[in-house]
């Protein structure tokens, strides 16, 4: 047993667990669960049943318990969005987020936006932190979908991208660790400030009132989180003038690209945050940092690299990642000591347990609760209502899909073809835990990725698909 365990590169109780599972007379069903959940690394187990009712007749159509189910239980997918934590969820929720902004630019109508918004104004705005002190880098580029950041550091060094010193402080002891937790923290409040002056920007360029500009107008944006080596957030956003009546009606005339782009610029320099003394603190005054890109988006490639397909697939790409990227972890931190357990990297620990320090200063911004997003704690992934569809229409297209194809295979009649073939489904479900035992653990990943090589396999067959490291297309 024990060679036996070492050459599958795993530890003999393991290896026992996964022929206890493979063994197992419900195995067939159980991988067919798992394979319907993606893979799912955490999957959540439930007990109970569901019954498919005629309502004039009370005939019972089909009755489904998961008492013959292996272990007594239905697996479902756990949603988790963080790649860290499940893969699987993780690449369906990329997917759908690419969905979500590529419809605000390319036009779906069974999204909620024309193929008409192609033809207005948009951009792809990144705004970033200020400095907090000097960082090992590669160079000055602060937008990823133009490649090229290939320059030297101020150490004298040509830093790889994979380099760990990437990001951290070239002077530890001189580095504003409270500042940087404190900019994360209220970097959400920076957005919503800019989204305010932005608006109040475009009206003064126009030459109209504020409430002249809203009527002829509207603005959208779709925008994502993205952690900075040096574990400070950044926003990635696709902004699009609209008409009136937003994406159906075309924007008036004198809402152009370099209007556009002259508002964000003079709209991120007037944004500030004020944040008073507290204890050994001073006052300070959060800004953006003077880093800002501001790219219009092509319509079609031309040879260029801010195309819809490029933002949209960047935008998927960081929906799923967090703080876990700078050498943070994923979940909650309770105390320092767990640090140490963890083996955080000097960098980002540092920034944990400033975030830990300054919680009883100020109480408010709950930066305990957030240390291990180094004190972010909005949203990573946000749009405003008009921009396009919504996450949550795009998974209830993918349950209703499921929901046709399991009526087709048990024979039940469809609304659509019969509006009066109406059934009625009465269902019971108890939570009985979540995640696998290691054996299952491991069949599971395996799982995952025959799925993930499927997806590879079909793509590479499809000219002209974009890689999106996990999302769907």
């Amino acid at each position: 047993m024990s060679d036996t365990a070492t050459a599958a590169g795993l530890d003999p109780a393991t290896l026992t667990d996964v022929l206890r599972v493979a063994s197992a007379d419900d195995f067939d069903r159980w991988n067919e669960q798992i394979r319907r959940t993606g893979g799912c690394s955490d999957p959540i187990r439930l007990a109970g049943g569901t019954k498919t009712i005629d309502p004039t007749t009370k005939t019972v159509l089909h009755a489904y318990t998961t008492e013959h189910e292996p272990g007594g239980m239905l697996r479902i997918a756990c949603g988790n969005r963080r790649a860290s934590r499940c893969p699987a969820c993780a690449w369906t929720y990329a997917g759908d987020t690419y969905h979500l902004i590529r419809a605000g630019l390319t036009g779906d109508p069974d999204k909620g936006t024309p193929h008409t918004v192609r033809d207005h104004p948009r951009v792809f705005a990144t705004l970033t932190a200020p400095s907090f002190g000097p960082v090992h880098n590669q160079g000055k580029s602060i937008n990823k979908v133009k490649q090229g950041r290939n320059g030297h550091c101020r150490c004298g060094v040509r830093h790889e991208s994979d380099d760990p010193a990437l990001g951290t402080p070239l002077d530890p002891t001189t580095y504003d660790y409270a500042g940087a937790v404190l900019w994360n923290n209220h970097a959400s409040d920076l957005w919503r400030y800019f989204t305010i002056y932005l608006r109040r920007e475009i009206a003064k360029r126009a030459g109209l009132t504020q409430k002249a500009a809203h009527e002829q107008s509207r603005l959208s944006f779709g925008k994502v989180a993205e952690y900075q080596k040096r574990g400070a957030v950044h926003f990635h956003a696709v902004i699009r003038f609209d008409g009136p009546e937003g994406p159906d009606t075309l924007p008036p005339h004198w809402a152009t690209l370099d209007l556009l782009t002259d508002a964000i610029h003079a709209a991120a320099a007037r944004v500030a945050v004020d944040v008073p003394p507290a204890g050994d603190q001073p006052a300070r005054t959060l800004r953006w940092g003077t880093q800002l890109d501001v790219q219009r988006i092509k319509a079609f490639g031309d040879g260029e690299e801010i195309t819809e397909q490029a933002v949209a697939s960047y935008v998927a790409k960081y929906a799923t990642k967090a703080a876990e990227t700078t050498g943070a972890v994923d979940r909650r931190i309770g105390n320092k000591e767990a640090l140490v357990l963890l083996d955080v990297p000097d960098h980002p620990r540092r920034l944990i347990e400033a975030c830990l320090d300054l919680h009883p200063l100020y109480p408010d911004r709950k930066l305990r609760d957030w240390a291990h997003m180094l004190g972010f704690r909005g949203h990573f992934s946000t749009k405003s209502r008009r921009y396009s569809t919504t996450l949550g229409a795009l998974r209830q297209v993918r349950a209703d899909y499921r929901a046709a194809q399991q009526r087709a295979s048990l024979g039940l009649p469809d609304p659509h073809d019969n509006p009066e073939a109406t059934t009625l489904t009465l269902a019971h479900w108890t939570y009985a835990g979540h995640g696998y035992t290691p054996g299952e653990s491991w069949l599971a990943a395996n799982i995952r990725r025959d799925i993930q090589l499927n997806r590879e396999t079909a793509r590479d067959e499809l000219p002209g698909q974009l890689d999106l490291e996990g999302a769907a297309l």
